[in-house]
């Protein structure tokens, strides 16, 4: 079983897999291709995603039973004593983006926790 998940990806994309894969919703496609077949398709979507995320998950003889990778994804996966698990950002890594969020030098402490809520 092979099931590829894009976000935010070309249409053109979307009618390549679903020559080989069924869409069952707005960009989730299953199927059941050869392995040959399944990196074929998954170097097409790394290659035409343009701004988009994939995530390919695939079925493997492992202890989980299942494999996946990504394209431009913030989660990354990270083997963790054989198992493979996804590894988030920090939470305090995404707020911190914008420019507003972030306290300029020269404030006061009380100033800073006035508008920042902390301590």
């Amino acid at each position: 079983m092979t099931v590829i998940v894009l976000t935010n990806c070309p249409a053109g994309l979307r009618g390549f897999l679903t020559r080989w894969l069924l869409e069952i919703s707005a960009g989730v496609f299953i199927g059941n291709p050869s392995a040959r077949i399944r990196d074929v398709l998954w170097d097409e979507v790394q290659q035409y995603a343009d701004q988009g995320r994939a995530l390919l998950v695939h079925t493997s003889n492992s202890e989980q039973g299942f494999t996946f990778r990504t394209h431009d994804h913030n989660w990354h996966p990270i083997d963790h004593e054989g198992l493979t698990l996804i590894r988030r950002p920090s939470a305090g890594a995404t707020q911190r983006k914008n420019s507003s969020d972030v306290p300029r030098p020269g404030w006061s402490k009380a100033s800073k926790r006035r508008r920042f809520g902390r301590g």
